[in-house]
């Protein structure tokens, strides 16, 4: 046996795959399909690479190439595809490395189930599709820039969440996202020094409580993320970050705003229970 063990670590080291996510089309469904899967073995390093748009067979042997270049510096890579044709498909297989078809097996059970064959045209998951649902998404990411960190008051009574918090803790960036992946209006608001002390919710929303949402963390945390902004400041300080937070959570008791802890949420998880709680739908 080598120096490796066989769950491919040395003592003391942990393991290093390279791990492919090769598609047809933008690369999005194999990357979410391929690291939910990764996730469940949060003891191996992956190093990443996304191939997108792999469309001839010429360029799935080109991939190829690179998969066995990267099997000769180590160990056989892993390859997550969401090719349709099966010509691509079969080129791809040939990589010396560990190759996981998301969408194989399940598009011949449904195929089975509908009693019709899929079609094999690219990027219909990722491509524009049903215009209408397109240009939503459009429009909500448009009114999320607009609204964003409390720039404009205009339209929040066509808001389908609010989502406050003290900076840096996570709005914006899941304000985009329900924007952009669902198709939702959302604002954002900033909760400052100038927000308290108040019994209720700043002026600018406080007729739409109904449609808050708030965000917290720990506050170290949001200490070291205000910390890279501005360093040794009291804006970043241990101190500040607590009264901040302790003050924010308070409002959102006082006023039944129901919120959540980001430090440990992805931004997926986080515009999830959103959703859920508020009872949004895409």
């Amino acid at each position: 046996m080598s120096s490796l063990d066989v769950a491919g670590t040395r003592a003391g080291v942990p393991a290093v795959r390279a791990a492919y996510f090769v598609s047809d089309s933008t690369g999005v469904t194999a990357e979410t399909l391929g690291n939910a899967l990764l996730a469940n073995f949060p003891g191996i390093s992956f190093v990443r690479h996304t191939i997108p748009f792999v469309d001839t067979t010429a360029g799935a042997l080109a991939v190829v190439q690179d998969i066995d270049r990267a099997a000769d510096a180590g160990r056989a890579p892993l390859v997550f595809t969401t090719v349709k044709q099966a010509a691509i498909r079969s080129a791809l297989a040939s990589a010396r490395a560990d190759t996981i078809d998301l969408l194989a097996g399940h598009l011949t059970e449904l195929e089975t189930a509908l009693g019709t064959t899929a079609s094999e045209q690219l990027g219909q998951y990722h491509g524009v599709g049903d215009m209408e649902r397109y240009f939503e998404r459009m429009r909500a990411v448009e009114y999320a820039i607009e609204h964003d960190d409390g720039q404009s008051s205009r339209a929040l009574d066509q808001a389908d969440v609010v989502i406050i918090a003290p900076s840096r803790c996570g709005k914006t960036p899941t304000t985009m996202y329900l924007a952009l992946q669902y198709g939702l209006r959302v604002a954002n608001y900033p909760l400052t020094d100038d927000d308290f002390p108040a019994e209720g919710l700043p002026r600018p929303i406080a007729k739409y409580a109904g449609r808050c949402f708030g965000l917290t963390t720990t506050p170290l945390r949001l200490s070291q993320v205000r910390h890279e902004r501005r360093p040794s400041s009291r804006y970043s300080s241990l101190e500040q970050c607590t009264i901040e937070l302790r003050r924010a959570e308070d409002l959102y008791r006082r006023n039944r705003v129901p919120f959540l802890n980001s430090s440990t949420k992805s931004v997926e998880e986080m515009s999830a229970v959103i959703m859920q709680t508020m009872k949004l739908r895409a």
